[in-house]
């Protein structure tokens, strides 16, 4: 996986980029994908960099394995608690993929998508929806989505395509030995918040208080990894962190940064989450209406127009 930065110079609207090599935790499941699999031109043998090459890699394996044992064509489910809309360029980027393997949406494959379109509360119901539908695997966004779909079945093989804790989250085991039946790949979110807190104090050497947008119950998550790592994070940097609990729609994300403004931070982050990413055209001409120097987790933000972003290139 690639980790892409890209920041706009100071005065000007040029824009430069860069890849780290920090890298994200795969999640190895010999027991939850179909282990019967073995026709060796079914089997990923490459090593598969990017998001989406690994949950398409997981799909067409169960798919394949489906086929073969019942002729049918596969139905794969696919749960977001985001919006089509603001998922658009990434599941395109996951339909070309199938692509390149054979696997033809609507030909030789069927995708149910499922979106809760920003309400948490819809999950439940919607991952219900395509167990009823008896899909053959289903493929989540990140956040709450997984926990949503393992709890509706325990059968059905689950790929997640992010996690920031899926130990700590109650998800799997263990990364080494995750068991049970969800699988996927596991981000280093709260490690790459700590390096944005540090390249927001480089950027704005004066900066002394910094604020979060993070979703609303953010903290309840158990182990709560991104405020563990940010909060000590912040001290030594000598930050104060401000963290500001955002609905993630129109009314929301203004009052969100009305409260930033009176709390004098002097730039904000927003947490990782595809519900901030599909909102992220708005988030994006808010931090400038506000006049904020802001840091995102997605280089998609600065496509918008944002200043800079530090984290996973999800479609590399």
């Amino acid at each position: 996986m690639k980790v892409f930065s890209s920041e706009r110079v100071s005065g000007s609207d040029n824009r430069k980029s860069k890849t780290c090599a920090e890298t994200g935790r795969s999640i190895q499941n010999p027991h939850s994908i179909l282990p019967t699999i073995e026709n060796p031109k079914s089997k990923i043998q490459n090593v598969v960099v990017g998001l989406f090459a690994i949950v398409v890699a997981l799909t067409v394996c169960g798919a394949r394995a489906e086929a073969q044992q019942g002729g049918k064509v596969p139905r794969i489910g696919y749960l977001d608690n985001s919006t089509a809309s603001g998922r658009k360029g990434l599941l395109e980027a996951f339909r070309q993929e199938l692509t390149k393997l054979g696997w033809i949406e609507g030909k030789n494959i069927t995708i149910e998508y499922r979106f809760a379109e920003q309400k948490n509360e819809r999950l439940p119901e919607l991952a219900a929806d395509l167990v009823r539908l008896k899909a053959d695997l289903i493929v989540t966004s990140g956040g709450t989505t997984p926990l949503a779909a393992k709890k509706a079945t325990s059968t059905i093989p689950i790929v997640m395509t992010t996690s920031t804790d899926p130990v700590s989250q109650g998800l799997v085991a263990s990364l080494a030995h995750p068991e049970g039946n969800v699988t996927g790949f596991s981000a280093l979110t709260p490690e790459l918040n700590t390096k944005r807190l540090e390249i927001l104090k480089d950027v704005v050497p004066q900066l002394t208080r910094v604020g979060l947008l993070r979703s609303p119950g953010a903290s309840s998550v158990p182990g709560d990894p991104q405020s563990k790592e940010l909060r000590p994070a912040a001290l030594a940097l000598k930050l104060k962190l401000e963290e500001i609990d955002t609905q993630p729609d129109a009314k929301g994300f203004e009052s969100a940064f009305e409260t930033a403004k009176q709390k004098q931070v002097g730039a904000i982050m927003t947490a990782p989450g595809s519900r901030f990413f599909a909102e992220r055209k708005r988030i994006v001409e808010l931090a400038g209406k506000y006049r904020l120097p802001a840091i995102y987790p997605q280089k998609e933000f600065v496509d918008e127009g944002g200043l800079m972003s530090y984290g996973v290139d999800y479609t590399d």
